[in-house]
């Protein structure tokens, strides 16, 4: 075997390394940007369902199908914080029947605490599950990556309520709705020794200026 041959199988095995070698990368590439587009519309799926749940119901404060039964709407709110509401409604019964049945009922929202046990088997340490709650039904719980739900009170002037009445009529009118998204499957960032920081899976935040329940604006 010749010096020339040998010189062209080194450079044969060199310039086959670079092939393959570019062939990984790329491979690698394929699999981040499937795993970050897949990623952000799972976040986008859970904010959207999160959405519209919420502003369904919300916008049905101080509602009853029958009239007479919640003729006071103005005292639907029953009890608020920044992170959970409660208030009277007309639950639909199914798709189909969105009006109510013309029963009032009582609808809660909150949400739970990153420490809880069912979120803390997630690799995301800062989602919450969403409980939504009927009556005295048992709370139903979802996961949907949510990790940020507050919300700000304001009365009929615009003005925010910062200290709130003990017992209805709470002076609500409108409401401003926080909500961030990540994905519960996230990977944290390698490079944070906390884990607290997302930057391979994106987030989605959402802000409703001045919900307003029809309801409880008519007087």
């Amino acid at each position: 075997m010749g010096f020339s041959t040998l010189i062209d199988i080194l450079g044969s095995s060199l310039i086959g390394g670079l092939i393959l070698l570019i062939l990984l990368r790329m491979n690698d590439s394929t699999v981040e940007n499937s795993y970050l587009n897949s990623g952000e519309m799972i976040v986008q799926s859970n904010l959207l369902a999160v959405v519209e749940l919420l502003e369904h119901d919300f916008r049905k404060i101080g509602y009853c199908e029958d009239y007479d039964k919640l003729a006071f709407p103005e005292l639907a709110i029953r009890s608020v914080t920044d992170t959970s509401i409660t208030f009277l409604t007309d639950v639909s019964i199914s798709k189909a029947v969105q009006t109510g049945d013309g029963i009032v009922d009582t609808l809660k929202y909150y949400v739970g605490s990153p420490l809880d046990s069912e979120v803390m088997g997630t690799p995301n340490p800062k989602d919450r599950m969403l409980y939504r709650q009927v009556n005295h039904d048992t709370p139903f719980a979802a996961n949907l990556g949510l990790t940020e739900f507050r919300i700000k009170y304001f009365d009929n002037a615009g003005n925010e309520i910062t200290t709130m009445p003990s017992t209805p009529p709470l002076g609500i009118i409108t409401m401003q709705i926080d909500i961030t998204v990540e994905n519960s499957a996230a990977y944290g960032d390698e490079n944070d020794p906390d884990n607290e920081v997302y930057s391979k899976d994106k987030s989605a935040f959402w802000r409703q200026i001045r919900l307003s329940a029809p309801g409880l604006s008519i007087r």
